[in-house]
């Protein structure tokens, strides 16, 4: 699983590259016809790779219940966040990787319980929802990169 969390890692510092120019302001601006923001994008990025892996096997996130409520999905942007929360989400794409990897190499997620995802993906084990995860945050980018094009206009 280490090339799987490698993948994410470099595709998280690549969409991070392509943002390193934008405001506080364009990374907080929701777009007519949009519900949320980049920023929240990003969030969203590090809370369901929350769900998926650690939830999903019975664990406790290694986030806190608001971080996760803020960003889960079916949530929206409770109002603009500030530089030193864009900076903690900025840390987290990558120190919560660092955790999972750790996380797995120590075995921890023994008793993942398996689910359907809602794009109708099995996930019965860790190693497949660590998989899943480049599919889902590739989506996430593709908003991402829609809402960079209208922010920066």
């Amino acid at each position: 699983m280490t090339k799987q969390i490698e993948i994410i890692k470099k595709t998280r510092s690549f969409l991070l590259e392509n943002l390193k120019d934008l405001t506080i302001e364009q990374l907080n601006k929701v777009p007519e016809g949009f519900n949320n923001n980049i920023i929240w994008n990003l969030g969203h990025m590090i809370a369901a790779q929350q769900g998926v892996c650690y939830i999903r096997a019975g664990l406790t996130p290694k986030l806190s219940e608001d971080f996760i409520n803020a960003y889960k999905s079916g949530s929206k942007p409770a109002g603009p966040v500030d530089a030193k929360e864009i900076e903690n989400i900025k840390t987290l794409l990558f120190s919560t990787l660092d955790q999972l990897e750790a996380d797995y190499n120590n075995h921890i997620f023994e008793g993942y319980t398996g689910w359907t995802t809602r794009y109708g993906v099995e996930l019965a084990n860790i190693d497949e929802a660590i998989s899943f995860i480049p599919f889902h945050e590739g989506l996430h980018s593709g908003c991402v990169t829609a809402l960079k094009r209208l922010v920066i206009k």
